[in-house]
């Protein structure tokens, strides 16, 4: 009998896998506060080191205006554009470490924080 045990890479890419198909979010990301991909799943031929260091760049600069205007920690940094995607950032922490969850929402009417927070506590959970 073959053991089937997979690592935190392949358990963190299904989480990103299964939520990209449950919400038919086109591209998601998880990255540290620094840019660095740690998993990426997406649907179409996207680099996913572009788009982390896309996500790491506006994390840094919401920082810096959340400090300047004395605001608390930032849940959530949202860009639309024209063509009614979004990009979603939501950072969060797991003990010391600052990771970032990006996803691309496809549709600007289309739904998004149950399964990203889903996606954040199964993070989480595997995590520890």
């Amino acid at each position: 009998m073959v053991n089937e045990t997979k690592s935190g890479a392949e358990i963190l890419l299904g989480i990103l896998n299964q939520m990209n198909q449950d919400a038919n979010f086109p591209m998601s990301v998880l990255t540290d506060k620094e840019g660095l991909p740690i998993a990426s799943a997406f649907s179409n031929g996207a680099d996913p080191e572009k788009q982390s260091a896309v996500v790491a760049f506006l994390q840094k600069t919401a920082v810096q205006v959340s400090k300047q205007l004395g605001m608390d920690e930032i849940d959530e940094i949202s860009f639309s554009y024209v063509d009614g995607q979004h990009l979603i950032c939501r950072p969060f922490n797991i003990d010391s470490n600052r990771l970032i969850l990006a996803i691309i929402v496809a549709d600007r009417e289309q739904s998004y924080r149950r399964i990203t927070n889903r996606a954040l506590a199964e993070i989480r959970n595997i995590w520890n």
